[in-house]
């Protein structure tokens, strides 16, 4: 090796040296910041209340029995409030870490360097609040967090918004909040491709807080109202994000089950033909047909039709109850599919288009699927005018309520695994049986689960036999029902 290559050498050794000892007193620096926080009693109530909105909205984003690791858990005030069946916080503050096993002995406290995760085990929820503006290393924290995720790991984080750079610095001057060290400022694009780096994606990112102090009425009004509007969340205190690990190619599950939900109510013109053409997927295709009070004949064609088509795996079961809503939740609970398909029968959507739905499922580009009518031109006669506005404007509405966009809410046709529909009738009790039509109910749990939901466009045909069950404006009415419904159990919180 020549000289030159040797003094090279040295030099990049030498640089690796001085920046890890920048790096270690950096970290030393934190570390003594936080120990004289933690055993300082006059900055024990600072921030109540703000620890207390964060601890709400942390709550509604994981339910109550999972498994959560807090990165910069502090004190675990916010852990212990999630009520986790298995909890671990980790913070690099000795001091923090034997508070917090004192205050929480029930949960599981480390002190570490989040740079450096030591933990042999996967997580549910991994959360990591206030913690990003003080890391040395952003993107290597998040490439540590990969090691303890499963595939259906989320990623929560809560940070300071820059705006707040200088009230914060006066509210600490006048004792009004614990003091800081200098911050990493973090806009929303610098999150999403420090997670993009770190093979995470982004489900969805929103504001909170905007007034951090106990007043009463005012706290309620600007924290639950008013920063959910522009152009007030602009001005909101803390940016949330939700990530789920980026999915790698290939499927999730060879060749899975499925199970296809056909709600039918006077459609007996059509059963033979929808029977026809469902066509075959993964290792086996259930059809489960489930008649709705038909003033037809459409009971005797369902038996009739499943009696011919002898070598498909059929079942037809019989509504008690009202509303295509019922009707799917009854073949959901019959079904023997590991993925679940409702499909109308007026096949006003193409049967063969529900390959697709199955492939982007399976290869793990979304855990929801919701058909789009609203891309391709649409037929004369399929939707009237005031139905496609009222559509439009609906979807708007309902994106801006779930947080994930979402051209076309009302289509019939939504695809989603067995497993996740499972967990939405668990959490069902938080929205109770509000909708008739069955969409809502799972575009709602699917969000509140925080699932990855994507669009998929298909063509939207006229119907070739009966009427249409929808009622313009009766169910115009239901659906601002659900919209102010919606707003209140997901929104304004």
């Amino acid at each position: 090796m020549s000289q030159f290559s040797v003094s090279n050498l040295n030099i990049r050794g030498w640089k690796l040296v001085y920046l890890d000892r920048i790096r270690q007193q950096y970290l030393k620096d934190r570390a003594a910041h936080w120990n004289k926080v933690a055993v300082n009693l006059r900055y024990k109530k600072l921030g109540s209340y703000y620890k207390k909105r964060l601890a709400r909205i942390y709550s509604l984003c994981i339910p109550p029995g999972a498994r959560v690791l807090e990165l910069g858990c502090a004190e675990g005030d916010l852990l212990n409030a999630l009520k986790p069946a298995y909890g671990v916080g980790i913070d690099f503050s000795d001091e923090m870490i034997k508070l917090a096993k004192r205050k929480y002995p029930k949960l599981n406290f480390i002190a570490c360097d989040a740079e450096h995760l030591n933990i042999d085990d996967t997580f549910d929820f991994i959360i990591l609040s206030d913690i990003v503006n003080d890391l040395w290393d952003v993107q290597e924290v998040f490439t540590q967090i990969k090691k303890v995720c499963g595939k259906s790991t989320r990623i929560i984080l809560n940070l300071y918004s820059h705006l707040w750079e200088w009230p914060l610095l006066l509210a600490q001057k006048f004792g009004l909040s614990r003091p800081n060290l200098p911050q990493n400022w973090l806009t929303r694009e610098d999150i999403t491709n420090l997670l993009y780096l770190a093979d995470f994606e982004v489900i969805r990112f929103w504001q909170e807080i905007l007034y951090p102090l106990s007043t009463p009425l005012v706290s309620s009004f600007a924290n639950c109202f008013l920063v959910k509007m522009f152009p007030f969340n602009m001005l909101a205190l803390t940016n949330f994000a939700i990530a789920r690990p980026r999915p790698n190619q290939g499927p999730v599950m060879d060749n899975p089950t499925v199970s296809v939900i056909v709600p039918a109510r006077n459609e007996s013109g059509n059963i033979r033909e929808v029977l026809s053409r469902i066509p075959d997927m993964g290792k086996e295709t259930e059809i489960i047909f489930v008649e709705g009070h038909s003033k037809d004949d459409t009971s005797a064609v369902i038996e009739k039709t499943i009696a011919e088509f002898s070598n498909r795996k059929c079942k037809y079961l019989r509504q008690t109850g009202k509303g295509k809503g019922d009707a799917v939740r009854l073949g959901f609970s019959h079904a023997s599919g590991e993925i679940l398909m409702i499909l109308d029968a007026d096949i006003s959507v193409a049967p063969e288009d529900l390959p697709k739905f199955y492939e982007t499922l399976v290869l793990n580009k979304a855990e929801f699927m919701n058909g789009v009518r609203l891309v391709y031109p649409i037929q004369k006669h399929t939707m009237r005018f005031l139905n496609l506005v009222a559509n439009k404007a609906f979807t708007v509405i309902f994106s801006w309520l779930l947080g994930q966009h979402m051209k076309d809410t009302l289509c019939g046709t939504k695809v989603l695994w067995h497993r996740d529909y499972i967990k939405i009738a668990e959490n069902r009790a938080y929205f109770g049986d509000f909708d008739p039509f069955g969409d809502f109910d799972l575009l709602f749990g699917a969000a509140k689960l925080n699932l990855k939901i994507a669009d998929l466009p298909v063509r939207y045909y006229e119907r070739k036999y009966g009427k249409t069950n929808i009622r313009r404006w009766r169910h115009g009415m239901l659906l601002i029902e659900m919209m102010l419904f919606a707003a209140r159990k997901i929104k304004f919180i």
